[in-house]
């Protein structure tokens, strides 16, 4: 099926424009401009191989948007667009799904935090974000990602990686294998937490790199985007995952990085992740935000050195070494964080 047939679905015109967005590293989207109604909308192919089960994520997105207008919510809320035949999700030929979501006017997003305070407002909003939609008795929210905070199963699968990893991998990262058994231990404490109950199920975005706020022209934002991947897991995941997405001051797969960690990215993504929910979150919460910022990188460096041994199955990699790269950037991450905090 074409993407005009995919189009025609939608709008019942012919006079449009459609132009693909790059930035996104799982699912297919396009900007489509509605020329006779002025209007333009997000068309997006869900991948199917990540999400196993679109309806999920359209169910997820409905009843978030429900938390958000309920409690009124002050960022624009991004709205599933449905079908000409009412549909929220259309399968093409090929049976993959496709939905359009509302597109948000004269916004701008990053890659990276172009300053301090422009991080600050990013994690900010995502502290917004999740005290609204934690303010009441937790909605029936689906799963889209199975085992995907299940970190027991990661080092798991990092073990049975180092098991069978073929000899040449195993010596090219023989280093990093040493670090990361160093840490094997390192996620303990959370996996404890969470299976002794000692830490409350919340909604959580799972997902909050500052690449999915929409800013206006002037760095202030507009609405949180990308609700994919909501899920009911620890919120501890989210600051985690923020603080291993903002502090690091190079690229990602830059693997002769020296001292990549932003002590002063870390204190304002803290100081905004706490802004709207420093009172909502348990004492056990609040004490372990350092420790889940480790975690969060470590098992992100986990999951690199796994993919490697593995053969580079999961990530996209533009030459061989390419996760191994990825490693060892968050391994000097983690190691600057670490000495930051005196750990």
């Amino acid at each position: 099926m074409e993407i005009k047939d995919i189009v025609a679905q939608f709008i019942d015109t012919e006079n449009y424009s459609i132009y693909p967005i790059t930035d996104g590293l799982i699912n297919t989207t396009y900007l489509l401009e509605d020329k006779d109604r002025k209007k333009k909308f997000i068309l997006q192919k869900i991948n199917q191989n990540v999400f196993k089960q679109p309806e999920n994520i359209i169910n997820n997105h409905l009843m978030v948007n429900d938390l958000l207008r309920s409690n009124n919510y002050q960022f624009q809320i991004i709205e599933p667009i449905p079908s000409l035949t009412h549909k929220l999700l259309i399968k093409d030929t090929d049976n993959q799904p496709w939905r359009m979501l509302s597109f948000v006017e004269n916004s701008t997003t990053f890659l990276t935090a172009p300053s301090l305070q422009t991080a600050f407002e990013a994690a900010k909003t995502f502290s917004y974000f999740l005290a609204i939609v934690n303010t009441q008795k937790l909605p029936a929210i689906e799963e889209t990602l199975t085992d995907f905070l299940n970190f027991e199963k990661r080092i798991t699968d990092y073990k049975n990686s180092l098991k069978n990893a073929a000899p040449h991998l195993k010596e090219n990262a023989k280093t990093e294998i040493e670090i990361t058994n160093q840490f094997l231990s390192l996620p303990d404490q959370w996996i404890e937490m969470e299976k002794n109950n000692q830490i409350p199920k919340r909604i959580i975005h799972a997902d909050v790199k500052i690449s999915n706020i929409l800013f206006d022209q002037n760095h202030k934002p507009l609405a949180v985007i990308d609700l994919d991947t909501i899920m009911i897991s620890t919120i501890l995941y989210d600051f985690g995952t923020m603080i291993q997405s903002y502090t690091n001051t190079t690229a990602e797969d830059d693997g002769s990085a020296k001292n990549n960690f932003n002590p002063e990215m870390y204190q304002v993504v803290k100081e905004g992740f706490l802004f709207h929910l420093k009172e909502k979150l348990t004492p056990k919460e609040s004490g372990n935000l350092d420790y889940a910022a480790q975690v969060a990188i470590y098992i992100q460096e986990v999951r690199f050195l796994t993919d490697y041994l593995n053969g580079s199955t999961y990530y996209s990699i533009t030459h061989p070494e390419h996760n191994l790269d990825r490693t060892k950037n968050q391994l000097e991450l983690l190691k600057g964080l670490r000495e930051y905090l005196g750990v």
